[in-house]
């Protein structure tokens, strides 16, 4: 009966909190280690975490502070503050306006169209057939090709009047049929931003299929198979089933491409020198430093367009944490 009793009352003396209450010395001893695990943990990232804020936020900090000065390298006397002057001259100006236009122009053709040729072209490899892991390995070629080089194939290799591709098929196709005297158009000077979108067309539409593939692939086979017991033809199933699945893919291979055309300066730069109505903003920012050498206004610019970045690549992040929620979540 002695031990019966002590039992009890050594449970409640250790319970009571006195000296021997072992779980509330523990508990704080162990939230001190924890916090100090959690900075061993992160002690390692510090240096990267100080070399991205030193390689990135330091620049866009300077440009920040540029754009309310007036700092013009032509003349070095007048550098002063200039407060929303350069930001004023942006909106006022008039081939900002008409090269922020060319870029929405640019950016939405070429996202729209390298959407559906990636859907296209991820609905054929989503197919089983002979070769098909080389013939995937080898459509995501164009978008691994340096970006001047890619435009400088399409200048002289594609586009070129004289020795083209383009107006080479058409001499010998012309050819076939006797004539002569095939038309030979400039495509630079006759089409000049429709140069320009090609070339995007060909260097994104990769990318595009690449993400539209994985999309395809996570579809439900149990759904597709019932959607074929219950008789639903191949349009059928795409566009109640495939469509609706691949919404969010869409959205994200659509939203990343728009991020990367909007900052394309290589191929406007090398196919035509922003002439002929081409210039986008990265390249007006371009002009106005190298040109003008007016930083304060240039870096106006180029605060106006990260902004509009900023914009877009929140959405797109957005779209991509959309794409880990539970099904019954989104």
């Amino acid at each position: 009966m002695t031990t019966v009793t002590e039992q009890p009352n050594a449970r409640t003396s250790s319970s009571s909190g006195g000296p021997g209450d072992r779980p509330t010395v523990s508990g704080g001893s162990g939230r001190g280690s924890g916090g100090g695990a959690a900075w061993l943990r992160r002690a390692p990232l510090l240096p990267a975490l100080l070399f991205t804020i030193v390689m990135t936020q330091l620049p866009f900090l300077a440009t920040l502070v540029i754009s309310f000065m007036h700092y013009q390298a032509y003349a070095p006397d007048s550098h002063g503050f200039a407060g929303f002057s350069n930001f004023k001259a942006v909106f006022q100006s008039a081939d900002l306006r008409s090269s922020a236009l060319t870029t929405v122009y640019l950016t939405v053709t070429v996202v729209l169209v390298s959407l559906v040729l990636g859907m296209g072209i991820a609905l054929l490899l989503n197919r089983s057939f002979f070769g098909r892991g080389i013939v995937r390995t080898m459509i995501i070629t164009p978008f691994l090709v340096v970006p001047v080089a890619a435009a400088l194939f399409f200048k002289h290799g594609i586009f070129n009047p004289s020795s083209g591709l383009i107006n080479g098929v058409i001499s010998w196709v012309w050819g076939l049929f006797g004539d002569t005297t095939p038309p030979a158009p400039d495509w630079l000077s006759q089409f000049p931003l429709l140069s320009v979108e090609l070339q995007l067309i060909w260097q994104w539409t990769p990318f595009m299929t690449l993400i539209l593939l994985a999309g395809l692939q996570s579809r439900s086979h149990d759904v597709l198979e019932a959607a074929a017991v219950d008789g639903a033809g191949p349009w059928r199933t795409f566009a109640s089933i495939t469509l609706p699945h691949m919404r969010q893919y869409l959205e994200l291979a659509g939203l990343l491409g728009s991020i990367y055309v909007v900052q394309n300066f290589d191929s406007v730069f090398t196919i035509t020198s922003g002439s002929l109505g081409t210039a986008n903003l990265p390249y007006t920012v371009y002009t106005t430093v190298f040109n003008a050498q007016d930083y304060g206004l240039a870096s106006a610019q180029g605060v106006i367009v990260v902004i509009a970045s900023i914009g877009i690549a929140t959405l797109a992040l957005r779209t991509v944490f959309s794409l880990f929620q539970p099904e019954g979540a989104r």
